[in-house]
């Protein structure tokens, strides 16, 4: 089974939580979408391009970091239950899940973009992704009030919602919300995450450097 991804991509970090906590081997191939060369080998592979992508096998393809997840819970029994057999349970999982990618990661995603120059935006369109994050952080801080994870249980929501969080620290600080403060403490301590930032922050730092330089 393949996976091919980008450490600094939350999609990718969201699936690479999944596959952690299932303890689901894999094999690794790391996507560059920034250069043409590699953007232009991946779309031999999946033309639509975005990352990530599973394949359990030659023939089989899995796109989109829900659908993998989805995959990977229902083939494989081990480690992490990431969605609830009870049915309301699972729906608030999905839920959750869906409400980080959409007003927590892209939001994120979209300052991020636009604080280091790559690509722009209308103010309308920032201003609207502003205040998609504070409406989830304002969400996010009231569930987190008395429980330690999202849905209660370490679930797909939380897999979805950390690592947006790494990039909000640097767009969009939130540390006006407390729970979200301690929610993403103990996700850093999280063994899944962890392995996760080993190989992304290393890569994010020398970006950083890089730029510093050139600026």
């Amino acid at each position: 089974m393949k996976l091919y991804y980008n450490p600094l991509s939350t999609y990718s970090q969201k699936t690479l939580i999944a596959l952690y906590e299932k303890g689901v081997a894999f094999e690794p191939e790391v996507v560059s979408l920034m250069s043409p060369e590699g953007k232009a080998a991946y779309a031999k592979i999946y033309p639509i391009g975005k990352l990530p992508l599973l394949k359990p096998s030659d023939d089989h393809m899995i796109p989109e970091s829900t659908i993998i997840i989805e995959y990977l819970e229902g083939h494989h029994a081990s480690g992490t239950q990431l969605i609830p057999n009870d049915v309301d349970a699972a729906r608030q999982v999905r839920f959750i899940d869906r409400m980080s990618d959409l007003y927590l990661g892209n939001p994120a995603g979209t300052l991020l973009f636009e604080r280091f120059g790559f690509q722009k935006y209308s103010e309308e369109e920032l201003a609207k992704a502003s205040n998609y994050l504070r409406i989830t952080y304002e969400h996010f801080d009231k569930r987190l009030a008395n429980q330690d994870w999202l849905c209660g249980e370490f679930s797909m929501a939380d897999c979805a919602a950390i690592p947006p969080l790494f990039y909000c620290q640097v767009v969009a600080p939130f540390a006006a919300y407390p729970n979200i403060v301690r929610y993403y403490e103990r996700a850093r301590l999280r063994p899944s995450y962890a392995r996760v930032m080993e190989e992304f922050v290393p890569i994010w730092e020398g970006m950083l450097l890089a730029q510093n330089k050139s600026a």
